[in-house]
């Protein structure tokens, strides 16, 4: 009779956790209430006491039913709320996984709040501080500290639609793993915007935010990220669709992270470099680490960079002395515009690089006489820090460089590993001095990219997103329910971070088809692209002829190049060039 009873109710406790793991849209294997009865079967084994077995089972029924524990929802606004303050729910709640804080606006709360290890999430089920849904006027301040706001080890949290005002120091600190920033407002920070710290940091994402008036002097940064690349292998710094401008120090963003990806953002401003990939700082990690521990590799696609003051480099890579990345960065489709005068260097690399490729991308400096250079390589006089390994170079071991299909201006220095650039004294932007960067229609840059760009054999950069698929902000916040796919102007995708018009269909990143653009007279901008190496009797000009007369005199013709690539040619005086189709 006790077997028979048993058995069913240990068929009924399994319906019962069936219905919960539904109710919750839990996934469930088709054998779930056996597999349920197993489990309270095996906790159940050896107590031979109903009692005790009566007393144990509502833990073994909390234990198989996740959606019993339900996610709590704490509010805090100056009045009818639960509290005051949003301190004050972490000095007296220990916050469990799905637990939400709902901070009504119109109002400024204390700074110096900290959010600890027992606060964190889980990467299924985060811990959620937000400026509560549905409130209207402005967002909640958070004002004062010495860190505004610190997550001390609590992962997986998101934390969104917050203004942060600096106190004496940082305004956000993370010591945390698989942290979100969304639709923030972060600014008059006296030291650093975001500052991660160099141990117990692992990913984080920033988005749709705003970031001005930050950092100092050249060690305090807007934007200054790292990951502790032993406790948290692997980890990504993820930043899209943000707006970042007018820096009081330091660059805009400087990361020493192990994998960075900068997806469609502005940048403007900054005292220093608009963005730095260097490696890990030697004297700040765990036991454990080692130079040769992982690689710091950025992906740097679809942003606009205008460097405007006085710093003549737009990125710089490699290293500072305290930590060399060795690392590999790669930059597709991107906008870099030089609004300041005299020396202009689109990438600088020192210290201990990998390699560098780029692709699609615009370099121009608009005011007069602008030659910027693409890659500069700064040969540093000694080591004078401990860090190992040391050396003056630019490169970790020897140079890689790679890029195509990159508009620049006429005179700039290009690196010779560089194909189809496109060169001219005028890009055909829109506007630029109103900032408004998109291609006219009759630009050349329009459908003049390759997509997806070659990938370098020797030196493939890891997982990249191949080609743009949204328009970064322009200029201003972008709302998290404002980001633009972006519409190819043409079969190809355009050079920059822009096509001609915003909106509409995502691009395929596989397309490869020859385009049906000739080169037109009366386009906006000039450009040529020099052909590699393309003797007369390598060019298979329309019709089969294999010989230069087919152009006749100026006459445009297709031409297959060695690479295999179908172009658009003219034959010059000084020789042939073309355009990419």
């Amino acid at each position: 009779m006790n077997e028979l009873a048993t058995k069913v109710a240990n068929r009924v406790l399994a319906r019962i956790i069936v219905d919960w793991y539904a109710f919750y849209e839990v996934p469930s294997a088709p054998d779930l209430v056996d597999h349920v009865v197993g489990v309270i079967r095996t906790l159940a084994t050896g107590f031979q006491n109903m009692r005790l077995k009566t007393v144990l089972l509502p833990s073994i029924l909390m234990m198989a039913l996740p959606g019993l524990a339900h996610a709590a929802t704490y509010t805090v606004g100056p009045s009818g709320k639960q509290y005051t303050q949003l301190s004050a729910v972490f000095s007296s709640k220990n916050l469990n996984p799905g637990d939400i804080i709902e901070v009504e606006g119109n109002a400024t709360y204390n700074g110096g709040i900290v959010v600890g290890s027992d606060d964190s999430g889980t990467a299924a089920s985060p811990v959620i501080i937000r400026w509560r849904p549905g409130s209207s006027g402005s967002r909640p301040v958070l004002q004062g500290g010495t860190n505004t706001i610190k997550f001390q080890q609590s992962n997986n949290i998101v934390f969104e639609g917050f203004d942060v005002r600096g106190g004496t120091n940082t305004c956000i600190f993370s010591e945390a793993d698989n942290v979100t920033v969304r639709d923030a407002v972060i600014h008059d920070c006296p030291g650093h915007g975001i500052l991660a710290a160099d141990q117990l940091s692992g990913s984080f994402t920033l988005e749709y935010s705003e970031i001005y008036n930050a950092g100092a002097s050249s060690n305090r940064h807007p934007i200054y990220m790292q990951s502790d690349e032993v406790a948290f292998p692997n980890a990504v710094f993820k930043m899209r669709f943000n707006y970042l401008h007018d820096g009081k120090g330091g660059n805009l963003v400087k990361v020493r992270h192990q994998r960075s990806e900068i997806y469609y953002n502005w940048l403007e401003g900054s005292a220093y470099q608009a963005l730095e990939f260097i490696g890990p700082d030697c004297y700040e990690q765990q036991a454990g680490w080692n130079v040769n521990l992982k690689r710091e590799d950025a992906d740097v696609v679809g942003n606009v960079i205008v460097q405007s003051g006085s710093w003549a480099n737009a990125v710089r890579m490699g290293g500072d002395l305290n930590g060399r990345s060795q690392g590999r960065v790669r930059m597709v489709n991107n906008t870099i515009l030089f609004t300041r005068s005299g020396t202009a260097n689109a990438v600088m690399v020192q210290l201990g690089a990998e390699s560098l490729e780029m692709h699609n991308n615009i370099v121009y400096q608009t005011t007069a006489g602008g030659k910027p250079t693409m890659v500069k390589e700064n040969v540093v006089d000694d080591t004078p820090e401990p860090c190992s390994p040391q050396s003056t170079s630019p490169w970790s071991s020897g140079r890689k460089v790679a890029g195509s299909y990159n508009w620049v201006q006429t005179g700039a220095v290009v690196p010779s590993e560089w194909r189809n650039t496109l060169t001219g004294a005028n890009p055909g932007l829109a506007n630029v001095a109103t900032y408004s960067l998109r291609p006219l229609a009759t630009s050349l840059l329009v459908g003049a990219g390759a997509n997806p760009p070659a990938v370098s054999t020797a030196f493939p950069f890891p997982s990249p997103l191949a080609i743009p698929l949204y328009d970064p902000p322009v200029r201003a916040k972008m709302a998290p329910t404002a980001a633009r796919a972006r519409t190819l102007s043409a079969a190809r995708i355009s050079l920059g971070a822009f096509e001609v018009a915003a909106g509409g269909t995502t691009p395929g990143q596989t397309i490869r088809v020859a385009g049906s653009q000739p080169l037109l007279s009366g386009q906006v901008g000039s450009a040529t692209v020099t052909a590699q190496a393309l003797p007369a009797s390598a060019a298979a000009i329309d019709g089969g002829v294999r010989n230069r007369g087919a152009f006749g005199s100026r006459k445009f013709a297709k031409a297959t190049l060695a690479d295999g690539s179908v172009r658009t040619c003219q034959l010059l005086e000084t020789g042939l060039v073309c355009r990419n189709d």
